[in-house]
């Protein structure tokens, strides 16, 4: 068999996928299911932002298999509950084994929720906030190798920005370009990976 290109890699069912999947089943099936698919449920959409600030200085794989202890910690990331949070409820989360004990990101979580409260209702909502500016369609690049793959662009920039204005805390351009990448605002699959043409398709005419 050909050596895949740098940043892929064939698993035994056959597939080639993006390298960073890794062996690990829960990332392979986390790449193969929802990266790069389109997010457009405005509460999903707040929690991938907040597990994304989370994950800042953590690999991805560390949020992921905490992830249902998240949910189950954050009220399954409801904006309306995680909103009215108070000190006792910021204690509790820090004393919860099964997530990232960091106050700093829970006070972003809580402030993270009433920011999207406000944009939910001054306007058309949250998710409409964050996808015009991909202009309501997935970006599609055709990288071949990792390599090719930015940590940031001008659109991430622009987009944390305007978070951080709103009231979100760790949204710095690459957590932004990340999150991007995973709710499917950019297709960053590798051509050669199996999941490209099938993310591909939603920003298709």
């Amino acid at each position: 068999m050909a050596t895949p290109p740098e940043g892929l890699i064939h698993h035994p069912d056959g597939c080639p996928r993006c390298a960073w999947a890794g062996l690990d089943p829960i990332y392979i099936a986390y790449h193969d299911t929802e990266w790069g698919v389109p997010e457009y449920d405005g509460r999903a959409l707040y929690e991938k932002l907040i597990l994304d600030g989370f994950q800042a200085g953590l690999s991805w794989i560390t949020i992921l298999k905490r992830r249902e202890g998240f949910r189950r910690a954050f009220d399954g990331f409801a904006p309306e509950t995680i909103a009215r949070y108070t000190e006792a409820d910021v204690a509790r989360l820090m004393a919860d084994t099964g997530i990232i004990r960091n106050r700093a990101k829970i006070l972003g979580s809580i402030a993270g929720a009433r920011a999207w409260l406000r944009i939910e209702e001054s306007g058309p909502g949250f998710s409409r906030f964050l996808w015009d500016f991909c202009e309501g369609r997935p970006a599609q690049p055709h990288y071949r190798t990792r390599a090719e793959v930015p940590t940031e662009s001008d659109l991430s920039k622009r987009m944390g920005k305007a978070l951080k204005a709103e009231g979100f805390s760790f949204c710095g351009p690459t957590i932004i370009y990340a999150f991007m990448e995973a709710v499917g605002m950019v297709n960053d699959h590798l051509t050669g990976c199996h999941r490209h043409a099938a993310c591909a398709a939603p920003g298709r005419e």
